[in-house]
């Protein structure tokens, strides 16, 4: 349901297909130096991190976006990064991802979820039961 397969790299501009894939509390990760001082900064503040890997040109993470936006505004206790597939291909590949949108939950720098398609109901389910499981373990 609602995924994008990874596109063949071109050398078009696709400024047309530019949606606001930030806002809220959502950080863009640009570089692998971004995404290792985003997970230390998650776990010295012992924060879930929740890694959407997208992509521009993906109609589903486009429609997503605005929903992920809205998720890390309602969650401040967690944190939400934005890694383009596209920009930061040799890492993306690094974490096997086949299609876009896929988010990974992590806890402590290890891979606690995952989830593949633009599935809001299963996200929103993801992220209850993972703030569910903290309360009770209390973290």
């Amino acid at each position: 349901m609602g995924q994008c397969f990874t596109k063949a790299q071109s050398d078009q501009a696709d400024s047309d297909q530019h949606v606001e894939f930030v806002g809220g509390n959502v950080h863009p990760v640009t570089s692998k130096e971004d995404w290792d001082q985003k997970l230390s900064e998650a776990k010295r503040d012992g924060k879930i991190v929740i890694a959407n890997f997208s992509a521009a040109w993906c109609g589903p993470c486009r429609m997503l976006a605005p929903f992920f936006c809205d998720l890390s505004e309602k969650y401040p206790s967690l944190m939400f990064l934005l890694i383009d597939v596209d920009e930061l291909t040799d890492f993306s590949t690094s974490w096997d991802i086949k299609a876009t949108p896929t988010f990974f939950f992590l806890k402590n720098g290890q891979q606690i979820d995952k989830l593949v398609g633009a599935n809001k109901p299963e996200l929103q389910k993801k992220i209850t039961a993972i703030l569910d499981s903290a309360a009770k373990s209390g973290q």
